[in-house]
């Protein structure tokens, strides 16, 4: 606070030797001495110079008092100012503070409300690690061009139990608009992968293949569930 002050008792113009040069005493004009009168006795005139010269210097002592307290309240004036700024700075920095620390905690109560989810939800978990098996079965095939292969794993239909259970699986564990449309995409790309299996088309059936894989392993990373299946 003394540096600010300091800085804005000179930017008030109260710095340096104008501030401290006492105020010019006012000379007092002689009168001529009426010629009628008898001239007064030396003690009078010495007691009368004195008078004045006491005069003189109360009044620029009062206003150099006067001078001082109009600068100081001016650099007052300009380091509240100053300070006003960084108060109000400070304050926002703190609101920005405040609001990033509750979207931590926010995500933090999701993570541990979804990994209460996983852990309570053993079938579902089952049935995810039986998709992750199945499509490294069927990549395995493709890899081969062994479409007969890859079609026995998938089943005759889009709609077989294990996909149904897969989605059910995907139902609980999905909460986010992103790990949703994670899953619809999957489901998409799982529909062309039976669709180019059926008909023996293998470039086709890879792209279908690779494009499933890649929605799967979002969706597992957006879910929570990375290091909770095998194979990723």
């Amino acid at each position: 606070m003394v540096p600010m002050v300091t800085e804005a008792w000179t930017l008030a113009g109260c710095g340096g030797a104008a501030a401290s040069k006492p105020l010019p005493a006012q000379e007092v004009p002689v009168l001529p001495h009426p010629t009628a009168k008898k001239p007064a006795s030396s003690r009078g005139v010495a007691v009368a110079s004195s008078a004045g010269q006491d005069g003189r210097r109360d009044a620029a002592v009062v206003g150099r008092r006067r001078g001082i307290a109009s600068c100081l309240l001016a650099a007052l004036a300009l380091a509240g100012s100053s300070s006003g700024g960084a108060a109000r700075a400070a304050i926002l920095e703190a609101d920005d503070d405040l609001e990033l620390l509750e979207r931590v905690k926010e995500d933090k109560k999701k993570r541990l409300q979804k990994q209460g989810i996983i852990s309570s939800s053993a079938a579902e978990t089952g049935y995810l690690q039986d998709l992750v098996y199945k499509l490294s079965k069927v990549g395995q095939a493709i890899d081969k061009d062994d479409l007969a292969a890859a079609g026995d794993v998938l089943g005759p239909a889009p709609d077989a139990p294990w996909v149904q259970n897969v989605n059910a699986a995907f139902s609980k564990f999905s909460s986010s608009s992103e790990e949703k449309s994670a899953v619809d995409s999957f489901n998409s790309s799982l529909s062309s992968l039976f669709t180019s299996v059926s008909k023996s088309d293998i470039n086709s059936s890879k792209s279908a293949f690779v494009s499933s894989a890649t929605a799967l392993e979002k969706w597992v990373e957006l879910a929570g569930l990375t290091g909770k299946l095998k194979g990723f």
